[in-house]
């Protein structure tokens, strides 16, 4: 279960397991598995800029 906790999302975990959204934060900070920390850290990339496909 600790590894689940390190490497998926809570939401994703309660609904694999059948547990609880609270119970699956509890175990994913148990584990330090921080998804919070990774998705604010994916939403502040710059996001890039669309190619251009001209002559």
């Amino acid at each position: 279960m600790f590894q689940l906790a390190t490497e998926l999302p809570a939401a994703v975990l309660a609904r694999t397991l059948g547990i609880d959204i609270t119970v699956a934060v509890k175990w994913q900070r148990a584990a330090a598995g921080d998804w919070g920390a990774y998705a604010a850290d994916v939403a502040s990339r710059n996001p890039q800029p669309p190619r251009s496909e001209g002559p």
